[in-house]
């Protein structure tokens, strides 16, 4: 199971670990991905999506459908079908 955001993309990036003598080992920071039911009473449909919390915040604020379709107005491909 990949770890990356269904709809807005985010996935895992690369840094450091920084020890107290000043080391560096490399390490890799994950999204925070949480795995969530979403109703779309537009359509009258169930999808499960695994989101980011930051996906999770802007479907608070716009709503699924419309984040959806200003997905799809941008031409990413979020593979729900509406």
């Amino acid at each position: 199971m990949s770890r990356f955001c269904e709809l807005s993309g985010k996935g895992p990036i690369t840094g450091n670990n920084v020890s107290h003598s000043n080391r560096r080992t490399r390490r890799r920071f994950l999204p925070n991905l949480q795995k969530k039911r979403f109703y779309i009473p537009e359509v009258d449909k169930w999808v499960t999506l695994k989101v980011s919390s930051h996906a999770l915040r802007t479907i608070n604020k716009l709503g699924l459908y419309a984040y959806l379709k200003k997905l799809e107005k941008k031409g990413i491909d979020h593979g729900v079908k509406l």
